[in-house]
């Protein structure tokens, strides 16, 4: 079972999202801030990161910058969620170490699109039958 990191700091928005993960086989660890992401990331060598931007303390620029250069982690994709819709923001995101971008409100479907592109890159399987 593969097993995400979602960072999000709305809590109702962070259940949502992981109950919907969980019922399509992924293991879920949630961390509601920047300083918790990367500390999780760290601990629990997640499959897959799902990053939110606007985040308190360290934001998700940051904390993906910062997961990305630690040597234990740079592996791990992250997918960077924003619901700001700027065209700079993805470039961004993308600059700072995230693999994949997307769009609030969560569109689930195209979001495991995604989650399934980069683990099968990575070799985790998460084939359309898995999820």
């Amino acid at each position: 079972m593969p097993k995400i990191l979602l960072v999000e700091d709305n809590e109702a928005s962070a259940d949502a999202l992981a109950r919907r993960l969980e019922r399509r086989n992924f293991s879920v660890v949630i961390a509601p801030d920047g300083h918790q992401a990367v500390s999780l990331a760290r601990s629990t060598q997640p499959d897959l990161v799902i990053m939110d931007l606007g985040l308190p303390g360290i934001d998700g620029w940051d904390a993906t910058a910062i997961i990305k250069a630690d040597v234990d982690t740079r592996h791990i994709p992250i997918i960077v969620l924003s619901a700001h819709a700027m065209p700079n923001d993805r470039h961004q995101a993308l600059a700072a170490g995230g693999d994949d971008f997307d769009t609030k409100p969560v569109q689930f479907e195209r979001l495991l699109e995604k989650i399934e592109m980069l683990l099968t890159t990575r070799g985790v399987s998460a084939s359309a039958s898995d999820i």
